[in-house]
């Protein structure tokens, strides 16, 4: 069962980027920060909206020395398809897994067995490919990358930052807190 503070489950699938079909390994993305998101399908409703809000905001990802992958169990060419057919999709320029096996799926614990689809399940792994966040929604509630981002952030701000916490809404250059026993009851 995947955990905070435990290595990713490793991944090794073919993906749909650049207009070329590729492989994208895990243990090829160590030393940087990845956000690997999982969606039901290709050719759906809700899908195109976050993956659109990901590919308007993959520059601001990239800021953040990070990698965005996103994955559903279609193939690459399925991905192609929805690539070449949508224009919100055509703004793509991170990779699109494909798990048509649904292994990698199942290894995040976002399979819908009864489907083969995925739940909608958001990963952050630290660049030592330890996962330090990850979120599951049910196919129809959409997600935002805003906050994706800003879990990003304080991800990285307390990796870099030991002993502090980000309270709740942080975001860069608001106050954090020091963990220790004069904070209790007192917050």
């Amino acid at each position: 069962m995947l955990k905070i503070n435990n290595e990713a489950p490793k991944f090794n699938l073919e993906a749909y980027h650049q207009d070329k079909i590729t492989r994208v390994n895990l243990d090829d993305l160590k030393g940087k920060w990845v956000v690997l998101v999982f969606y039901p399908g290709d050719f759906t409703f809700v899908c195109p909206t976050e993956l659109g809000e990901l590919a308007d905001n993959y520059s601001d990802f990239k800021k953040l020395s990070s990698e965005v992958l996103v994955c559903s169990t279609d193939t690459v060419h399925v991905h192609k398809a929805w690539h070449d057919a949508s224009g919100t999709i055509n703004k793509i320029k991170f990779p699109m897994l494909a798990d048509p096996t649904g292994n990698t799926t199942r290894d995040y614990g976002v399979m819908i067995e009864e489907e083969g689809l995925a739940f909608r399940g958001t990963f952050i792994i630290d660049p030592d490919g330890v996962v330090k966040s990850f979120e599951v929604s049910d196919k129809p509630i959409g997600r935002s990358s805003a906050e994706l981002i800003r879990k990003l952030q304080a991800a990285q701000f307390v990796r870099e930052h030991s002993g502090e916490v980000c309270p709740a809404s942080w975001k860069p250059g608001s106050k954090t807190l020091k963990e220790g026993l004069d904070l209790v009851g007192k917050i």
